[in-house]
């Protein structure tokens, strides 16, 4: 059974980087679609990246193009999210996900399980 264990999480000031991992088990991630999606209080979760093939083929949502960027690493079965320039707006509890529903689309609803998330708070 897939299990999904997201870290990397903290407080740091905006204009900040942080790095997020999520180390898979029970199941080998190979080129299996990944993704990373948030969830800000009060809001909805929403997809921040997804890595169907290759990098090139990676999908960010708007708001983080050009500041975030995702990345796996096959022998230690674990994929990232290196975040850069953050921004207050970026605060919310980040999830790794993956699932083969997400080479259609990196949303919520194509996600089957989920893990128990990073806490990733931006604040001066």
């Amino acid at each position: 059974q897939l299990q999904l264990v997201e870290s990397g999480g903290g407080l740091v000031q905006p204009g900040e980087s942080l790095r997020l991992s999520c180390v898979a088990s029970g199941f080998t991630l190979g080129y299996s679609a990944i993704g990373w999606f948030r969830q800000a209080p009060g809001k909805e979760r929403e997809g921040v990246s997804c890595l169907a093939y290759s990098p090139g083929t990676a999908y960010y949502a708007d708001s983080v193009k050009g500041r975030f960027t995702i990345s796996r690493d096959r022998p230690k079965n674990t994929f990232y999210l290196q975040m850069t320039s953050l921004k207050p707006e970026d605060t919310a509890v980040y999830y790794c996900a993956a699932d083969s529903r997400l080479f259609s689309a990196c949303v919520p609803e194509n996600v089957r399980s989920w893990g128990q998330g990073t806490q990733v708070t931006v604040s001066s």
